[in-house]
């Protein structure tokens, strides 16, 4: 069942009335109330008062790897809603979804996640990273980087200065035998800094390594449009053609068939929302931070050397899923509510392409493609 539409919600639940004992204040002035940092199932929040005294509470929901907010009238804000409420967050002290990640026995593998989980899972046995080993790049002025230790070593990578701020990218053309598939791919994340952009790799709310992880992008600035144009609740409309965004000169935001046919290519069918293919494993970086999981293998077997950089659900600022998964922004709108995504899951082997849970207001990466000449 596709759960992710609930987050668009408001969930009115069983409650009691307002006269909650004080717990620990949430940085927004309400009492907890006994509400605890981290809930395991929706269903478990209808345990807890959610009366006025406990506005703006928030607690981690394990279940949808999201945040759920009292309102203060017995029910539980998810999502975007969260965004209209009066609430400060900046010093509540709620959990982000990496309070349990470094335990993969806590995490069922099912589809439960916010962002969904958009690959079957796989049946091989985890690699061992022992083979991988630093890549340092050129010494050149206006890098930021000081060393790709993720990529793999053995594939041979070029690079290019990106002319907006210095930035050294290394690329990869990926052509597997006998597929007639040839394109040239940046090996790593875009870290070009633009209006809702944050660094990946973040926990809580902390923002992560740009340098290694890149950068988190809104939709709308990914395909570089102003949110009041292209932003949740705006039907962006971007037509035909490629579409460069916050892509450097000469490259572009893949569309939602450019991802397809990358994962076609790599090592696999793939449907409309979920797909049953090896991809996944073929496109991870073997060498940095993906959680392990039982029979799932890692190859970076094309040097697209994928990192978990996670991602940012706007409502709130907190950063989800690090060490786990990962989402790329493709061009292609699927509503005024969603566009399509790229997703990596460290429970499966596999890749596909999604839009369910994926406002185009959360905060994801971004890879580009080189044009056709």
């Amino acid at each position: 069942m596709k759960k992710f539409i609930l987050l668009l919600a408001f969930f009115a639940l069983s409650a009691c009335d307002d006269s909650s004992s004080a717990g620990g204040d949430n940085g927004s002035g309400g009492n907890r109330g006994g509400i605890p940092d981290t809930v395991e199932t929706f269903m478990e929040l209808s345990d807890y008062d959610c009366g006025k005294s406990q506005k703006c509470v928030a607690t981690y929901l394990t279940e949808y790897h999201d945040m759920a907010v009292c309102d203060g009238d017995n029910g539980w804000v998810i999502g975007t809603l969260i965004e209209k409420m009066d609430c400060d967050f900046s010093s509540s002290s709620v959990k982000s979804s990496n309070s349990k990640s470094n335990d993969p026995a806590e995490v069922t593998d099912d589809s439960s996640d916010s962002k969904g989980n958009p690959s079957s899972a796989g049946t091989s046995t985890k690699s061992s990273n022992s083979n991988f080993s630093s890549v340092t790049p050129s010494d050149v002025e206006g890098s930021s980087k000081t060393a790709w230790d993720y990529l793999n070593p053995d594939i041979n990578y070029g690079e290019f200065t990106d002319e907006r701020d210095g930035q050294i990218y290394k690329t990869v053309t990926i052509a597997p035998a006998g597929t007639g598939y040839s394109e040239v791919w940046m090996a790593e994340n875009l870290n070009f800094e633009t209006e809702n952009s944050w660094c990946g790799g973040g926990i809580g709310t902390t923002e992560g390594d740009c340098s290694v992880y890149g950068r988190l992008y809104t939709w709308a600035a990914a395909v570089g449009r102003a949110e009041d144009e292209c932003g949740i609740d705006h039907a962006c409309n971007l037509g035909e053609g490629d579409i460069r965004g916050a892509c450097p000169k000469g490259w572009h935001l893949p569309s939602q068939s450019e991802w397809e046919a990358l994962i076609v290519a790599v090592d696999g069918s793939i449907t409309e929302c979920t797909s049953s293919n090896t991809a996944g494993s073929k496109l991870k970086s073997a060498a940095r931070c993906w959680s392990s999981y039982s029979g799932i293998t890692i190859e970076d077997a094309f040097g697209f050397s994928a990192l978990p950089a996670g991602y940012r659900n706007f409502g709130i600022g907190n950063y989800n899923y690090w060490g786990r998964g990962t989402y790329f922004w493709s061009s292609t709108e699927e509503t005024i509510y969603y566009a399509y995504v790229m997703g990596l899951d460290y429970r499966n082997d596999g890749a596909g392409l999604t839009y369910d849970g994926n406002r185009k207001n959360y905060g994801d990466s971004v890879r580009c493609v080189k044009d056709s000449d």
